[in-house]
């Protein structure tokens, strides 16, 4: 019949390679999501698992991985900043800073919120002041 091979866990395993449990854990904590069927959550995991496969394989061809025969982390966050197709997962795979840079930056941006804030209250406080 219909049966998909996915639900024995020893199909399961040669089938897809992701865990089910955690992948249905995943769907679930969307809240749009009471029930998942069994051929959903199946195909949502080899999707996922074909989507994996695809953006590794283009990073590591576009990438340096060709001359050091590997797969390294700038190589994913090159391909999610340069290429379209995967251009929404350039929040997930940022690239590489130093700690101390990323630190420098946080302040910064502290710094200018609160310098943002303080601007409009004085600029209020002036204007009663010169009337």
């Amino acid at each position: 019949g219909g049966k998909m091979a996915a639900r024995s866990s020893g199909g399961e395993n040669r089938l897809v390679s992701l865990p089910l449990s955690r992948i249905r854990v995943i769907m679930k904590s969307s809240p749009e999501v009471s029930s998942i069927n069994q051929d959903a959550l199946f195909l949502t995991a080899k999707a996922t698992e074909l989507f994996v496969q695809y953006l590794a394989t283009y990073s590591y061809k576009h990438g340096r991985g060709k001359e050091k025969n590997a797969l390294t982390y700038s190589d994913l966050s090159h391909t999610a900043e340069e290429c379209e197709t995967f251009q929404f997962l350039a929040d997930i795979l940022p690239k590489k800073i130093l700690a101390s840079k990323y630190l420098k930056m946080l302040e910064k941006e502290k710094r200018d919120g609160e310098v943002g804030e303080e601007e409009e209250e004085d600029e209020e406080e002036e204007d009663e002041d010169e009337t």
